[in-house]
């Protein structure tokens, strides 16, 4: 019983090879094609001496090959390493380096960011050049950092599945940047990294499957039409994808995320489930339905996670799609799943995302005790995930030691989210206590104040970062993107906030912007927005409340 991802794959080509996998486009493979094609690029990668624990980069947007290359990858015992293919040429030079990549496959657009970058690199050799998504006819050299076209690197390999046996125990790493600091690799055994993030644990009983299940099940012909919409180089996305894979379901994907493009393939393909990233995808995407002319009404479940879904944008979805089930759903990188949540349109909480957990979730207080989910109803903690936890950071024995912690004989993975405990077996997520403002001693949980400021109707998007202040130690600052042709004054948003949120959570700055600082999956980058606030603080230009906060809530 092996366990492993490229394993779990070939079971489900076995059982539905000519079943749909992925389409792109107007393109299509099936189970058998992907299979095939996955194939031989392993057999090329095994010619150029990539094999076992290898580290080959991914650098590419949603795309047939892109999933080609990354069972390919897996296929030879080798470490798939995402790259955001955002990277400027620092941030591509520390991923290469940190991560040790022996191999690298891109999009044939990034050649020159290569080209400029790799000779830094000495172990970094190999490299697998993937025709562009979306500049199709891009015809970049790539010869002088010696690329082969994917079409050259297929040419003559074998087809057949000959790599032997592979372990569980094999290492797949998820590079994630998180909200804040460097990228980090988070190190996952494949049965662990298929347990929780793969579909091997059933979400709703808790139960461990067999290795066979998801394959069985995909024979029986239940087969569901997915579309997750983030890039294949965040781990929900891939997670997603796998996932799909295994259980012979097809997944759609879009090399650049467009709100019209989305309703436009929802209604062409039937689409079933819909995966997405919170507000930075929810709302325009809420706005182009109510703009245009679209059914839609084949979604049967509408799932975000990694950001915010905020109470406001939730009830203009349920408006429109009532017979569909919303959940959100809370974790990591470091720890998969910790709980998921059916929405109740009757009972949307502007707090946070409301989840039941799973027995593997626990909260602990920071005194390092752990908080028993019956009795301590309304107590704050970390959230932490036990059992099928990550082997630790890559080459970050100190990060490591930080977040993955043993309590009472017990091995936890506790990346620093914070969550109320709530009655009936469930816990509100409150934010990265990283990003916590302490103002006074009071804690402002950032994503809180963000939910309320994205109500106000001239609000497109908002963070909310932590600014120095002399009296109280931090003050709340937020960075507001206002709709088109609309502007935000704080004194009247902080009017409207009072109903919302107590006086001390309540913004002093207000920075204005035209867009709110992103990654390409929709997660927050506080940094930016921090230096933003700074910035615009720095230069006079932030708008600032006469009134101060005081921690007890009261305003003077």
């Amino acid at each position: 019983m092996a366990l492993n991802i490229a394993d779990l794959f070939e079971h489900a080509v076995d059982a539905v090879p000519d079943a749909p996998a992925v389409q792109v486009g107007e393109r299509t493979v099936t189970f058998a094609g992907l299979e095939a094609d996955s194939n031989r690029l392993a057999h090329f990668l095994a010619s150029r001496g990539i094999g076992a624990g290898d580290h080959v980069g991914l650098y590419a947007k949603n795309s047939i090959e892109h999933v080609i290359a990354l069972l390919a990858i897996l296929k030879v015992r080798a470490v798939a390493i995402n790259v955001n293919y955002r990277y400027v040429a620092g941030e591509l030079d520390y991923i290469f380096d940190n991560a040790d990549l022996k191999g690298l496959v891109l999009d044939r657009v990034y050649s020159d960011l290569v080209a400029e970058v790799s000779p830094k690199h000495e172990k970094l050799q190999t490299f697998v050049v993937l025709p562009d998504p979306i500049e199709v006819d891009d015809a970049s050299d790539v010869s002088p950092f010696g690329g082969v076209l994917l079409s050259d690197a297929l040419e003559g390999q074998s087809a057949e599945r000959d790599f032997g046996e592979r372990s569980p125990d094999d290492i797949h790493i998820i590079y994630t940047g998180g909200t804040t600091g460097y990228p980090k690799g988070v190190m996952w055994r494949h049965e662990d990294f298929w347990r929780v993030l793969g579909g091997g644990i059933d979400f709703m009983t808790g139960e461990p499957l067999e290795e066979y299940d998801q394959s069985k099940k995909a024979a029986e012909g239940n087969s569901l039409v997915t579309l997750p919409l983030s890039p294949l180089m965040h781990g929900g996305a891939q997670a997603s994808l796998l996932m799909h894979l295994f259980a012979g379901q097809v997944t759609i994907l879009e090399p650049k995320f467009d709100p019209v493009r989305t309703w436009e393939l929802v209604d062409k393909h039937q689409v079933q489930m819909l995966f997405m990233t919170g507000d930075a995808m929810a709302r325009p995407l809420i706005e182009a339905y109510e703009a245009g002319d679209y059914s839609g009404q084949t979604l049967f479940a509408i799932a975000s996670s990694a950001a915010i879904f905020s109470k406001s944008v939730k009830e203009r979805w349920m408006a429109r799609f009532p017979n569909a089930v919303f959940t959100d759903s809370i974790g990591s990188s470091e720890t998969g799943f910790q709980g998921t949540g059916l929405q109740d349109a009757s009972a949307l909480s502007t707090d946070g995302p409301v989840v039941s957990i799973p027995k593997t979730t626990a909260i602990i207080a920071d005194d390092g005790t752990i908080l028993d989910p019956a009795t301590d109803i309304g107590k704050i903690g970390r959230t932490a995930r036990a059992g099928n936890v990550p082997v630790g950071y890559y080459k970050d024995p100190e990060k490591s030691a930080r977040t993955f912690v043993e309590i009472d004989g017990v091995r936890y993975s506790i990346p620093g989210d914070y969550a109320r405990i709530e009655e009936g077996n469930r816990i509100t997520l409150l934010g990265r206590g990283s990003n916590c403002i302490n103002t006074g001693g009071e804690k402002v949980y950032p994503e809180e104040v963000e939910q309320a400021i994205k109500a106000h109707p001239s609000v497109y998007d908002t963070l909310v970062v932590g600014l120095p202040d002399d009296k109280y130690g931090q003050t709340v600052a937020a960075v507001v993107q206002p709709r088109e042709g609309e502007t935000v004054e704080l004194e009247e948003l902080r009017t409207f906030l009072r109903s919302h949120i107590s006086g001390y959570k309540l913004p002093r700055f207000l920075t204005l912007v035209d867009q709110i600082p992103r990654n390409a999956t929709g997660k927050a980058q506080y940094p930016k927005a921090k230096d933003l606030a700074i910035a615009a603080q720095t230069a006079g230009t932030a708008q600032t409340s006469d009134s101060t906060a005081v921690p007890n809530g009261a305003n003077v």
